[in-house]
């Protein structure tokens, strides 16, 4: 006998997330009845639902990333613009798209942190 599916869950980095991205999430959530969980490291207001939650996380340099990529599993979809938290989504078997819906890939998500890398050391 196997068991059901487990249905993939939505992670969203909320600290820089714009809030029309979040309404957008939160109705999708509703709609599909998937489970959407807002990690944080302030206080966020929610509707009620049964399918939306909050982790709030230590301020912190990437304490929110840091929880996401512990916490996703693969299939799940994590929804960040931080090109270090999608890669570590990626690699983890998760979908990641930015807040405008672009799709992070192996390839253009690898090429994107190398070119944040070299930025960042120039």
């Amino acid at each position: 006998m196997t068991g059901a599916a487990k249905k993939p869950r939505i992670w969203v980095d909320a600290d820089a997330c714009p809030a029309a991205v979040k309404e957008i999430l939160f109705r999708a959530a509703q709609r599909v009845r998937v489970t959407l969980t807002l990690v944080a490291n302030q206080p966020l207001r929610t509707p009620p639902s049964p399918y939306i939650r909050t982790i709030r996380v230590a301020a912190g340099f990437d304490v929110a990333d840091r929880r996401i990529v512990e916490l996703l599993e693969p299939g799940d979809l994590v929804v960040t613009a931080d090109i270090p938290l999608a890669a570590a989504a990626v690699d983890k078997g998760a979908t990641a798209l930015d807040p405008r819906g672009e799709l992070y890939t192996p390839d253009n998500v690898r090429e994107r942190l190398a070119m944040r890398d070299f930025i960042l050391e120039a």
